[in-house]
């Protein structure tokens, strides 16, 4: 019996990477059932895999294929809401380490709203968040001032912040050493650059970030291929057509505050347990909105969340 590592899924056949670097096509003996999720696909990217090997003869020729019998447990995943009336899940990758949110002040402009998308549905999925704050040579005076904002803003939340420019080399070094030894995946609007910073610490790899992030259209994708790329001084990164679903997860009303860091964690504060920080008296949260100690970009998000024809929302 060995044991590896998933690093391309092509549907039916995996490929599957041992502690050598050895490489091996793969298919899954039997039936595997995810507990809690009706998915599509048992096996993903990023899984860690048991797997025998069994010799088969095609044209004469004797060759040697695995398979996989066990998968080990995930201590995350991403998954692919489907398009159809099974509401069935297609998993996009496992075990991930680190997401990387790529973010502009300009060219293209990412609003506030996206990013705490993004890190509510990280929080969800249980994956630190790097945000990445690129092409800081292009900004003015305000520009800049409204990125260190934001950098603040998110800093003292807990999340880690970086600056980058790929025309000025600022902040790549540190980049590079950011993804060292984990497995990451990276996404962000198209143009943010992207490609351009992976090729910088990464040249040849080629990923298709752009294609990444404008592919996701309802109804066009029916098969999602991943896999992971390793980076040459340790790590890796995941590219698949499905990414973009990352930044879209679907929240329930009730759970969305646990998502944003700071509310959830003064939201013990309030009168009551159950307070939508919506319309309820004793609101410790609504009061630390007024008082800045939460910023009020991401109370309107969290607000955005919400049902948006709430009446009770309060204006901020």
């Amino acid at each position: 019996m060995k044991e590896g590592l998933v690093i391309k899924s092509t549907g039916s056949w995996y490929t599957v990477e041992d502690e050598k670097g050895n490489t091996y096509e793969c298919k899954i003996k039997g039936k595997f059932r995810i507990k809690g999720i009706k998915n599509t696909n048992p096996v993903t990217v990023g899984d860690r895999v048991e797997f025998k090997l069994q010799s088969v003869s095609a044209n004469e020729n004797e060759a040697q294929i695995g398979l996989i019998t066990k998968i080990h447990e995930r201590k995350n995943y991403i998954i692919r809401r489907s398009i159809n009336l099974s509401k069935q899940a297609h998993i996009i990758a496992a075990n991930i380490d680190q997401a990387i949110l790529v973010v502009t002040m300009q060219y293209p402009v990412t609003t506030t709203t996206f990013i705490d998308r993004y890190l509510a549905s990280a929080e969800a999925y249980r994956i630190p968040v790097l945000i990445v704050f690129n092409k800081t040579d292009r900004y003015n005076e305000d520009e800049t001032e409204e990125m260190d904002l934001l950098m603040q803003i998110y800093g003292n939340i807990g999340y880690r912040c970086l600056k980058t420019s790929a025309t000025s080399g600022a902040g790549i070094d540190e980049f590079k050493a950011a993804l060292k030894g984990k497995t990451n995946v990276i996404n962000g609007h198209s143009g943010v650059g992207k490609s351009t910073l992976i090729n910088l610490i990464q040249p040849g790899l080629n990923l298709k970030t752009k294609e990444i992030s404008d592919s996701h259209k309802t109804g066009k994708h029916t098969t999602t291929y991943s896999e992971l790329f390793k980076l040459n001084f340790g790590g890796y990164i995941i590219d698949t057509p499905g990414i973009k679903a990352f930044g879209v997860l679907e929240m329930e009303p009730w759970e969305i505050s646990h998502y944003f860091i700071e509310i959830f964690k003064i939201s013990e504060l309030c009168q009551y347990n159950n307070c939508s920080h919506t319309h309820e008296p004793g609101c410790a949260v609504k009061k630390a909105v007024e008082e800045y100690r939460i910023a009020p970009s991401r109370f309107r998000s969290y607000l955005g969340l919400l049902e948006p024809d709430d009446k009770h929302r309060p204006a901020f």
